[in-house]
């Protein structure tokens, strides 16, 4: 239907553009040659136009890519000079009897006066894309809005519960000292990833240090459920006090876990966390554990997907292998 929509603007905007062109040919009573001149221009321009918007500024109308541009730019108008020659030149010439030019027209006037031709419709197909992507990026911006809006109220109506079971917590921990320790470390583990999933900062961003302390805890704390028999290779390199979306880590983490094997000593749940200059890899494989699994929507995963596109657009990648025994996800985030 959204297709639809724009072929119909598109095939309203040319019914107008052309019927203002052709409306002179019709007034004046043009002759032939001149309607077929004005045609094959229309149709060229028309090519040339959808070279550009669908291709040349969708690909390379980047920061990055301004060589690739020039190029793709030069081409267009290659092919331009081309199909007006091809058709004024060659076909009219064959079927009709007549041409455009001066049969002794320099080959450098022809491209300069071409040159001149297409070079509109150049610029004409960069303010419509133009155009179309600011407007996206006004009704994306509009979207997140509202998804802050709904996500702060969601937030401070989640903060009552959690505030008090992390003050519970507290209390059971200081009943449960004399009767186990084991016990009382536990719900200390659970008393801090309480304690970091409610202590966010405004910008929603913690230092990398804080959110590998997280990662510890829970994993010292799932630990406790398998102990002797867990076998997890955490390490991380460079980490220190650059800033990443909290809670960003976890997830990956959480799938090993739950769909992982954590009991193989031969094969263990391997965990890397790589700082590189302002490169942040993260890498978690596990063997496959073909248990049955609970029925949970797996809603934790679907989330950091889009967590990643409205913080990071553009500024990170998230690959998955799976080879029927080992799954590997592997996040680079340029922060």
């Amino acid at each position: 239907m959204k297709n639809i929509k724009v072929v119909s603007i598109h095939v309203l905007c040319w019914l107008l553009v052309l019927g203002y062109q052709y409306s002179g040919y019709l007034i004046e009573s043009a002759s032939f040659s001149s309607m077929a001149f004005g045609i094959s221009m229309s149709v060229i321009q028309i090519i040339e136009f959808y070279i550009c918007y669908l291709w040349v500024y969708p690909n390379f109308l980047h920061r990055n890519k301004i060589p690739q541009l020039i190029i793709a730019v030069l081409f267009t108008l290659a092919v331009f000079i081309a199909l007006r020659y091809l058709i004024e030149e060659v076909f009219y010439l064959k079927w009709f009897g007549f041409h455009n030019y001066a049969q002794d027209t320099p080959v450098l006037t022809y491209v300069l006066d071409n040159i001149y031709y297409g070079t509109s419709y150049l610029i004409i197909p960069a303010a419509v894309y133009s155009i179309q992507q600011n407007y996206k990026a006004e009704i994306a911006n509009r979207k997140l809005k509202d998804e802050v809006v709904k996500s702060e109220l969601a937030f401070l109506k989640s903060q009552v519960n959690p505030h008090f079971l992390y003050n519970t917590l507290n209390y059971v921990y200081a009943l449960a000292i004399p009767l186990s320790d084991q016990l009382a470390n536990a719900i200390l583990r659970l008393s801090d990833l309480m304690r970091y999933t409610l202590n966010e900062s405004p910008d929603g961003k913690v230092t990398l240090r804080k959110e590998v302390e997280y990662l510890e805890s829970y994993i010292a704390l799932f630990s406790m459920r398998f102990e002797p028999n867990f076998f997890v290779d955490f390490k991380a390199e460079g980490v220190n006090e650059q800033k990443v979306a909290a809670l960003m880590l976890i997830p990956f983490v959480e799938n090993a876990f739950k769909h992982g094997v954590v009991t193989d000593e031969k094969q263990p749940i391997r965990i890397r966390l790589k700082i590189i200059g302002q490169r942040l890899s993260f890498e978690v494989s596990n063997k496959i554990s073909h248990a049955q699994k609970d029925h949970s929507s797996g809603v934790g995963l679907v989330n950091i997907h889009r967590r990643l596109d409205l913080i990071y657009p553009d500024r990170h990648e998230l690959l998955t292998a799976n080879n029927g025994n080992t799954y590997k996800v592997t996040l680079v985030i340029n922060i």
